[in-house]
């Protein structure tokens, strides 16, 4: 293993304690909701950031009348989205009985045990999850064959633009999108990257031309690696990967596909994978209900007005 050695940028040596946040559900919700937050509305990323002495207060996004946020507190998108999804589901947990109606709404995002147990009974009730045939399973490996790689590893270099509290967020991306255009049509063996890593990267990598050695999705932050592993591609990726650190400009220098287990080897993981995302599905098309028939204030939500959601 290798990487920057901070831990600071989603590559090697991340403190995945560290990395954890805070969460208004169980483990299990919190990864769904990880998965649908691109789902719901494509706003772009946004950076929180307080608000300055003499600023105007923040807008207060409410759902149902319930606040999700206080009057300067400034959220992204995102966690307001969050927050709001969360609220739909405690309300919800209520309407069916599950939970009292004196129950307080959360405070900065965190509800009361009582509440997380009872969404916990609802969407064990309401999202009903079929298990994936043989022939879905097989057609996923087919269309996957590194997804379940064994000793997988790939040797990267990136340029990372990381996105703290009070970066303009628009600029950022504009940048690094030009830089990911340029790179891509850079012809020079590498030392063009290496030079815009050492000029432009938030990363301590940037010293070494960016260069983050060999490493393996246990190195990586999980959305890093994503975007990074389960692949053959090389050179400059065609896209901006997108971390809990910002943007960045990723290059796969060498792979090492490791070893390719056999469908049965990997059946069990596929079908897990494959009830995952339909569990992220069920859930998102519920949300969608309970956001229709809601009246929500200040942070945009997907919402139906049916129950025939596909």
């Amino acid at each position: 293993m290798s990487g920057c050695g901070t831990g600071s940028c989603g590559c090697g040596s991340t403190d995945k304690s560290a990395a954890a946040t805070a969460s208004t559900l169980t483990p299990t919700q919190t990864a769904a909701y990880e998965a649908l937050a691109a789902t719901m509305t494509d706003v772009p990323l946004q950076a929180a950031q307080a608000p300055e002495v003499g600023a105007v207060v923040a807008e207060v996004a409410r759902v149902n009348g319930v606040a999700l946020n206080a009057l300067h507190e400034l959220l992204d998108e995102e966690s307001l989205r969050q927050r709001a999804c969360t609220e739909l589901l405690r309300q919800a947990a209520q309407q069916a009985g599950l939970l009292s109606t004196s129950d307080a709404p959360g405070v900065e995002g965190a509800i009361s045990v009582q509440a997380s147990n009872a969404i916990e009974q609802l969407l064990e009730r309401e999202l009903h999850i079929p298990d994936p045939s043989e022939e879905a399973c097989r057609r996923y490996h087919e269309a996957h064959p590194a997804a379940h790689a064994q000793g997988e590893r790939a040797q990267l270099r990136h340029v990372l633009f990381a996105v703290t509290p009070g970066v303009d967020v628009k600029q950022l991306r504009l940048r690094a999108e030009a830089m990911l255009i340029d790179l891509r049509c850079a012809d020079d063996g590498g030392a063009k990257f290496a030079e815009a890593a050492a000029q432009w990267s938030n990363c301590p990598s940037g010293q070494q031309g960016g260069d983050l050695g060999w490493l393996t999705r246990a190195d990586c932050a999980p959305e890093f690696a994503r975007e990074v592993f389960g692949s053959a591609e090389i050179g400059v990726l065609a896209r901006l990967v997108h971390s809990r650190f910002g943007l960045h400009v990723v290059e796969v220098v060498a792979r090492d596909p490791g070893q390719q287990p056999s469908f049965e080897e990997v059946r069990q993981a596929i079908a897990l994978t494959l009830r995952q995302q339909a569990w992220v599905n069920a859930l998102r098309q519920y949300l969608q209900l309970l956001a229709g028939a809601a009246v929500v204030e200040g942070v945009e939500l997907d919402a139906a007005d049916s129950p025939l959601v596909q």
